[in-house]
């Protein structure tokens, strides 16, 4: 390793809120020009931390399933603060036996160390008691529970 790259300082996460998900059943669209696609619709949900905010219906999740069974994530939907509206963005993975996935999707518990569930977090917004959450980069680890997805959502620092 060169003595240029030791110099840099090594990430370390920081807990930073938890976040609830509803979600409605999938709709399934086939196999598209890109994949196997599906899109799970945003029903409502809490962030609860710093910031506080009210996850409101109407986003989605537009998932991409590999053959492996591998769900990619492309979720947006918004969020009500009392400083004002969130833009929220996660992308990340879904994966694990075929066994694990087929139980989360009959919303049956599964413990989240039997799955891989990892996505990043970016805001936008108008407020400026937000700059900091859009000048910083966030991961969650995630799972799903029957109808509702939980996550913490870690500052990179």
């Amino acid at each position: 390793m060169s003595d240029l790259f030791a110099a840099l300082p090594e990430p370390r996460l920081e807990p930073a809120f938890d976040v609830t998900v509803q979600v409605g059943p999938p709709r399934d669209h086939g196999i598209t020009s890109a994949g196997h696609r599906r899109v799970v619709p945003i029903l409502g949900g809490r962030i609860t931390g710093s910031p506080e905010a009210e996850i409101v219906a109407g986003g989605s999740d537009r998932q991409l399933i590999a053959p492996d069974g591998t769900i990619g994530i492309d979720a947006e939907y918004s969020a009500v603060a009392a400083a004002g509206p969130l833009l929220i963005r996660t992308r990340g993975v879904r994966r694990g036996s075929a066994d694990v996935i087929a139980r989360l999707g009959r919303g049956e518990p599964v413990d989240p160390g039997a799955y891989y569930f990892r996505t990043t977090f970016e805001v936008e917004a108008a407020a400026p008691e937000f700059a900091d959450l859009q000048r910083t980069l966030f991961v969650a680890v995630c799972r799903r529970e029957g109808s509702e997805v939980r996550y913490r959502v870690h500052r990179i620092v």
